[in-house]
């Protein structure tokens, strides 16, 4: 049994946990927190539960498949709710859409006619051919690229005609869409990869896709609840998940991580190293600066990431049944509002933001008649230099009274029972996000497949990454798929 350190218990140290202790292999995880799950984990207030993060859960075929692999099912440890409508998008002109997965074609097709006429046979055209593109890109999301010659393998020569990386999303959504606003409920989902739709490679159209295709879950108990039962698994298997337990540093041989030693003193020392971390956050902090020359602090820092959100989290006394699980709100102005975020630093007078009503699906969250609201705005990172400790409580009534008019939960604010507050210096000094972009790395060309860290990570030996800042990207099944292809690297590496 090899020994496989694994600092992090994220989802995609948890992925990997599962699948190498399934294989035989001894498996460690040690985690800062004193929690599982990195940002996907829950908040308890008093009785009211909450994600810290992730709320969409798609692409469950991917976490499926990797229970599989285990010799389980998922849905023998959590309960699944497929959410329909998926979400309720409020447009800036006070226009209300209701998008439905595919599998009730009929109903989005009424929807898409009753709002926007004549368009439904673009959404015909655009799920036939990205049906397609999904078939040829999935293939290459599920491999690592480690080398030039992984881009003249025939399934990514397959995929080539069908990347769209030459254009953006929004120009990619502008062949089988006339009306802006029906682009933009195609493109909003940039944000999850903490992105412009103005500036995201026209690639990532296939996120979208994979809502309407797969649909939009949630899980009876919070998101969370998927790093909970990873856990478990890993432990039925013999692995071993320590908590508040902080890795100081990486240890090497030369180039070679050989053991790690805990802020505790204690030194541990395995034949595979797997970093769960943000990605910026640990280089910059586990690995020896002499020993990192292409990621020194200043090209760390030189490198393009995501955005930041600032989150409300909001425990109320009655609940908002006439209100969908999810809700996205656009700033009048949309286009400019994103400028602001990506490209001015500056927060906007009239911004976008994401709510999400769980308890109309859940009642698991709150007590009875009560519910939980969560909040997320899609704000700068922190090279912005904004100043949150005098701007954070403005901000929050801002929202508040967005909440209350523009989001239709009325009088939200004499409802409020408990609330926590996460600004992008809170992400940054609490949780160890680098910059406090909750969405790691940008996902442009420039840093994406081989431009991007890669799983074994280029220039050292026994040292892997798993998470957002690594392929294929951020979000939770690409997470999740981290793990497996790092899994399979340490395998084959072992099979040789």
């Amino acid at each position: 049994m090899k020994d496989v350190l694994i600092i992090g218990a994220g989802p995609g140290g948890l992925s990997a946990g599962m699948l190498l202790a399934s294989m035989g292999y001894k498996v460690n995880i040690f985690e800062k927190q004193p929690y599982l799950g990195g940002r996907n984990s829950p908040i308890n207030l008093e009785d009211y539960s909450f994600d810290l993060g992730p709320t969409f859960f798609i692409m469950k075929s991917v976490l499926e498949e990797i229970f599989e692999k285990t010799g389980r099912k998922l849905e023998d440890y959590v309960k699944l709710i497929e959410v329909n409508p998926m979400y309720r998008l409020k447009f800036g002109n006070g226009k209300s859409f209701y998008p439905w997965s595919s599998r009730h074609r009929e109903k989005m097709i009424t929807e898409i006619e009753k709002n926007f006429p004549g368009e439904s046979s673009g959404y015909l055209s655009y799920l036939k051919r990205e049906e397609i593109k999904c078939k040829r890109l999935i293939p290459c999301l599920q491999v690592p690229y480690s080398s030039w010659k992984d881009f003249l393998k025939l399934r990514f020569l397959k995929a080539l005609p069908y990347l769209d990386a030459h254009m953006s999303l929004y120009t990619t959504l502008e062949k089988y869409f006339k009306h802006d606003l029906l682009k933009l409920a195609f493109t909003f989902q940039a944000k999850y990869i903490g992105m412009s739709p103005w500036e995201a490679p026209g690639t990532f159209s296939i996120i979208p896709y994979l809502e309407h295709s797969d649909g939009i879950y949630h899980v009876e108990g919070g998101l969370n609840r998927l790093s909970q039962v990873m856990a478990e698994v890993i432990k039925e298997e013999g692995g071993r998940i320590e908590l508040s337990s902080p890795v100081e540093e990486i240890i090497f041989e030369g180039k070679k991580a050989v053991g790690i030693k805990l802020s505790d003193g204690r030194i541990v020392e395995g034949e595979h190293i797997i970093m769960n971390t943000d990605f910026a956050n640990g280089m910059s902090k586990l690995v020896p600066e002499n020993l990192r020359k292409k990621y020194s602090d200043s090209n760390l820092y030189k490198k393009k990431y995501s955005c930041s959100t600032f989150m409300l989290y909001l425990g109320i006394d009655k609940i908002y049944s006439d209100i969908p699980h999810h809700n996205i709100i656009f700033a009048e102005d949309y286009r400019s509002n994103i400028d602001d975020i990506t490209k001015r630093k500056i927060l906007s007078e009239d911004f976008s933001f994401y709510v999400q009503n769980a308890s109309v699906s859940d009642s698991t969250l709150a007590p009875k008649e009560k519910s939980t609201l969560y909040v997320l705005v899609p704000v700068p990172n922190n090279k912005s230099g904004i100043d949150w400790e005098e701007e954070k409580m403005k901000f929050r009534d801002k929202i508040i009274q967005a909440l209350e008019t523009k989001g239709e939960f009325k009088e939200v604010s004499r409802h409020i029972e408990v609330e926590k507050i996460i600004t992008p210096k809170e992400w940054e000094k609490e949780k160890d996000v680098f910059l406090g972009a909750t969405f790691n790395l940008g996902h442009q060309v420039s840093q994406m497949l081989i431009f991007r860290p890669h799983n074994k990570l280029e220039g050292y030996k026994n040292l892997y990454l798993v998470g957002g800042g690594t392929h294929p990207g951020s979000g939770l099944p690409t997470i999740y798929e981290s793990g497996r292809i790092t899994a399979d690297l340490i395998n084959q590496e072992e099979r040789l």
